[in-house]
């Protein structure tokens, strides 16, 4: 694995966190019909201590990530939102939003193409209020009962999950809607790069 020198400290190429705290052997590879596109605020990038976003982008060979605020003018972004073989959604709660505990996505001889917003949720507002394209797209959301293993970074809010595990849920979900075919011990082995940052960050405190 190579690795990059900053601010002194050997940090991973791939996941971005300081060599000492790198999780990149607990990824566990899942591999899926649909195309997760991962927009990654500029702050969240900065976060090298959670990097939720980059464990989930790695964990996803059929994914992409991108890094910004406004990507009405993106060119990825854009081709992908215009490819008429392509269903795109970005998950996102909202009045309109597809809940997925009850309704499906389509399951059109289309790929789906679902865009996730790695961000806290001021930043995640600010993403959609600049990036129309991504605003107009239809939302998806789903309900859940957990609470989130982030344990040491105070959410908003007590149903709010991290960039990874709400991607789990709505792997979950595509499972139980036929749209993927995940086996079991990929679903339970998904979070384990996540759980061992955890671990890690807790045991620094």
């Amino acid at each position: 694995m190579k690795n990059i020198q900053i601010e002194n400290r050997a940090v991973c190429y791939r996941c971005y966190r300081p060599k000492s705290s790198c999780m990149c052997k607990y990824i566990v590879s899942v591999e899926t019909e649909t195309r997760f596109i991962i927009l990654m605020h500029p702050k969240e990038f900065k976060r090298t201590k959670n990097g939720t976003g980059h464990f989930t982008h790695l964990s996803l060979p059929n994914s992409e990530i991108h890094i910004g605020v406004d990507f009405s003018e993106h060119p990825a972004v854009n081709t992908l939102i215009n490819d008429p073989q392509n269903s795109c959604y970005v998950l996102y709660p909202h009045a309109s939003s597809i809940d997925l505990n009850e309704k499906t996505i389509a399951k059109e001889r289309k790929r789906n193409v679902i865009f996730l917003i790695d961000s806290t949720w001021p930043c995640s507002r600010a993403i959609l209020n600049a990036s129309h394209n991504i605003d107009a797209l239809q939302k998806v959301s789903f309900t859940h009962t957990e609470v989130s293993g982030f344990t040491f970074k105070q959410q908003p809010k007590t149903y709010c999950l991290s960039t990874m595990e709400s991607t789990l849920c709505l792997l979950k979900l595509l499972n139980t809607h036929h749209i993927e075919n995940i086996a079991p011990q990929k679903i339970e082995g998904f979070l384990k790069p996540f759980e061992k940052m955890v671990e890690y960050q807790l045991s620094c405190v």
